[in-house]
């Protein structure tokens, strides 16, 4: 049986490229870097995303008769429900890729100080 000499274990911390300073945690001798994977804006060009997504389901909403016998084309097959709903929701659902595939801001205050 073979014994190898031990290493110490080191961590690595990814680059920040966040647009605010992250906070730092001390670990004994090392600091590690907490990074967050979308920035304030992304966050909100999602929400902005969701709204949208929620109005065009809103407005597809709908459509029934009080009387089950009857059959309302015009209000069933209206240009809200048919046209507009799901191309307010494929703009909603365009922004929420966008949301997700926008690169955060990168500040100059991108160096790790170690101590």
């Amino acid at each position: 049986m073979s014994t190898a000499p031990k290493q110490p274990i080191t961590t690595r911390t990814a680059p920040t490229t966040a647009a605010t300073p992250r906070p730092q945690v001390k670990t004994g001798k090392q600091q590690v870097t907490q990074s967050f994977l979308f920035d304030k804006e992304n966050y909100m060009w999602m929400i902005g995303g969701l709204v949208l997504i929620f109005l065009g389901l809103f407005l597809m909403s709908g459509g029934k008769s009080a009387n089950p016998k009857e059959f309302n084309y015009a209000e069933l097959y209206s240009f809200t429900r048919i046209t507009l709903a799901p191309v307010i929701m494929m703009i909603g659902f365009s922004i929420e890729v966008y949301a997700i595939m926008k690169k955060p801001k990168e500040t100059s205050d991108t160096q790790q100080t170690e101590a």
